[in-house]
């Protein structure tokens, strides 16, 4: 076997990803921590919410990077670089569309998404406030979306890596000038992400326009300006869609029931779910690798090499995921009181962290698998097991144990996430066993 699928291989994708992936959490722990030291909670409350509508809305169409990643390394696997044009503009196209409905359509997403949140007067006030700024990085957002998806199927790690790191330092400095020395609260976190999207977008363009260069071929206009040209893109897309709507809802699910239980265990939550979205923005950097590789294989109609690129993305992200456990039990509480010095929200979070502690082993499962079932285009069974788990595993779990309040919460978030990692690995073996890897999802 050639080196094409080694370990050297997986992180030749990996470490340049996982690096630009942990900057996403730590830009998230850096809008908590300078919000967490002002000395109203509300404003941390504020933030949390207005993040979570922003987590649903942009997070929920993420399948634009998904998506043109499986799409493109299929196509760069196959050695077409027509097909690997036709994913770009296509989904570009797409994105833009979409910014724009969402441009059109913000008043309404701000009245229902405070109405669903239901927070106390004071935090909705602000929470509109950081809406209303940031809700014009939507196309940036969206086109980085699928640049960075490109990039990755082109199997180009670089660019993935300076662009994402341009967009969250930018954020990080904005947040610290913007709160800690103009005063600006809310509004200054919203008004950095802003100026930090168009970075990207601006260092995006110009690392897309040389991998074209190197990859010469032509722009047919056909598969743009054909509606029936994106029947597959849109297939796709829309599986990851719903799959990405019911991952956002269980995570808009926590924030609301949180708000209700009052704003300390809405910042308390919000804290906590830092750790496992830096665990899982950590892991991602290996499922990115699996994309690009498995993706790689499907094109190429590489069984072995799809089978070994499972293997050893999982093995390192299953090692990874016992690293994360023992830091956040040897040094959970620390992070906690790095994050705020509001004694209330300290004692709060400190009472959930051990759910985050056990998350790590349990949740790794399915973070791997989703690159594995990306790089495939298996977006039909993505949505099937993630609207499984939350319908039938998250739910249920909650509504039946919901007199323990917030550990309930966090106890069904547990079994979602582990319901997700079973249901892709049976799926996966399935695939693989009976040949199917390689038909395409209906």
């Amino acid at each position: 076997m050639t080196d094409t699928y080694s370990h050297r291989a997986v992180w030749r994708i990996a470490m340049p990803m996982m690096i630009s992936s942990v900057s996403v959490p730590l830009l998230g722990m850096v809008d908590t921590a300078v919000m967490g030291h002002l000395d109203d909670a509300s404003y941390l409350a504020a933030v949390a919410a207005g993040s979570t509508i922003f987590a649903v809305l942009f997070m929920g169409l993420n399948f634009l990077r998904m998506g043109t990643t499986g799409l493109t390394a299929q196509a760069f696997g196959a050695g077409s670089n027509h097909a690997v044009r036709e994913a770009l503009g296509q989904a570009l196209i797409t994105g833009l569309v979409l910014a724009g409905v969402i441009l059109v359509l913000q008043r309404p997403i701000i009245d229902v998404s405070l109405w669903l949140l239901a927070p106390s007067e004071t935090v909705s006030g602000f929470a509109a406030d950081y809406f209303a700024i940031r809700i014009w990085s939507a196309p940036a957002t969206l086109v980085n979306f699928v640049m960075l998806g490109w990039m990755l199927g082109m199997q180009n790690a670089r660019g993935p890596l300076i662009v994402t790191l341009t967009i969250n330092l930018t954020n990080i400095v904005l947040d610290i000038v913007l709160v800690v020395y103009a005063g600006m609260a809310v509004r200054g976190v919203a008004v950095a992400t802003l100026v930090a999207e168009i970075a990207g977008l601006l260092v995006g363009l110009f690392f897309v326009r040389t991998i074209l260069r190197q990859s010469p071929g032509q722009w047919l206009s056909e598969p743009l300006l054909t509606l029936s040209s994106y029947r597959r893109l849109w297939a796709v897309n829309a599986n990851l869609f719903l799959r990405s709507l019911a991952l956002m809802f269980t995570f808009a699910f926590i924030t609301a029931q949180g708000a209700r239980m009052g704003d300390i265990i809405l910042a308390a939550n919000a804290l906590l779910l830092n750790f496992q979205f830096f665990l899982s923005y950590a892991l991602d950097g290996i499922a990115n690798a699996a994309e690009a590789l498995v993706g790689k294989a499907h094109g190429a109609r590489n069984r072995e090499g799809l089978v070994i690129a499972v293997r050893r993305t999982l093995h390192w992200s299953i090692l990874f995921a016992i690293l994360f456990t023992v830091a956040y039990l040897l040094f959970g509480e620390q992070l906690i009181n790095v994050l705020t010095d509001i004694e209330p929200i300290r004692t709060t979070a400190g009472r959930y962290l051990p759910w985050l502690i056990v998350l790590p082993l349990v949740s790794v499962w399915c973070f791997v698998y989703d690159g594995v079932f990306v790089g495939a285009t298996r977006s039909r069974e993505m949505r099937i097991i993630m609207m499984g788990a939350t319908l039938l595993v998250f739910l249920p779990s909650w509504y039946l144990l919901r007199a323990y309040e917030n550990h309930a919460l966090w106890f069904s978030f547990t079994l979602f996430m582990a319901a997700r990692g079973i249901g892709m690995h049976w799926w996966y073996q399935r695939l693989v066993r009976t040949g199917n890897i390689f038909t395409q999802s209906k």
